[in-house]
């Protein structure tokens, strides 16, 4: 399989949006450490297996982040599981997980899941709500983080902007604090400025909405964090 620990970029894409095949080829080949599928509305099977079908026709590594349990499906390289850390809900952070589990737990193949504390920091955004999350201050953010690496000993802590560019100093604060667990940034990375600001600190960046909004920008990011 891949070496996932010397990944510095990502790109997202989500099942519910249009993309053309030419952009499709574009982001395969920009030199991307993966793809993830995923998003929070409309999120079905067919959109999964077709945006999979199209990936799938180059070598770079494909994950599916699981939004909901219908949507998931054999045939990605990795599979990442959402743990809302700042979820209100328990339903968010274990619950849904659980279910999961109950159904498919005899077939699933765990050395391609991973678990993702994820910290959502953005009040506007749709996840936001979906999960019914509170917003953390800066401490408490940083102590999801803790948690995390600490506590949880999950693979990857992500703190999500979800549409707006975040707080670097957060994010170096947080770099500061985790070792084992790698930090993914998301969230408003539009430019290669921006992306060069956030891989400086966090160990994965993930582009997404640029793609859908200003892909010959989205896709000058993966240069800056090799």
């Amino acid at each position: 399989m891949y070496n996932i620990d010397e990944w510095k970029h990502i790109f997202k894409l989500d099942p519910a949006k249009e993309i053309s095949e030419e952009m499709i080829d574009k982001i395969c080949e920009s030199g991307t450490d993966a793809i993830m599928v995923g998003g929070t509305d409309d999120v079905t099977l067919d959109g999964v297996l077709q945006l999979l079908s199209r990936i799938r026709r180059h070598t770079v590594p494909v994950i599916l982040e699981i939004s909901n349990i219908e949507s998931v499906t054999p045939g990605y390289d990795y599979y990442y599981v959402p743990l809302v850390l700042n979820s209100q809900d328990k339903k968010w952070m274990m619950d849904v997980q659980h279910q999961a589990v109950v159904e498919y737990g005899d077939i699933i193949n765990w050395d391609e899941m991973f678990a993702e504390g994820y910290c959502i920091m953005n009040e506007e955004s749709k996840v936001f709500q979906h999960a019914d999350c509170k917003l953390p201050t800066q401490d408490e953010a940083i102590a999801y983080a803790r948690m995390a690496e600490h506590l949880f000993r999950l693979p990857f802590f992500y703190l999500e902007y979800s549409g707006t560019y975040g707080d670097p100093s957060l994010v170096r604060s947080i770099s500061q604090e985790l070792g084992h667990t790698k930090l993914i940034y998301g969230g408003g990375i539009e430019t290669k400025e921006q992306a060069a600001v956030m891989s400086e600190y966090a160990d994965i960046i993930v582009v997404g909405n640029a793609l859908y909004d200003n892909p010959k920008e989205a896709l000058k990011t993966v240069k800056v964090t090799k």
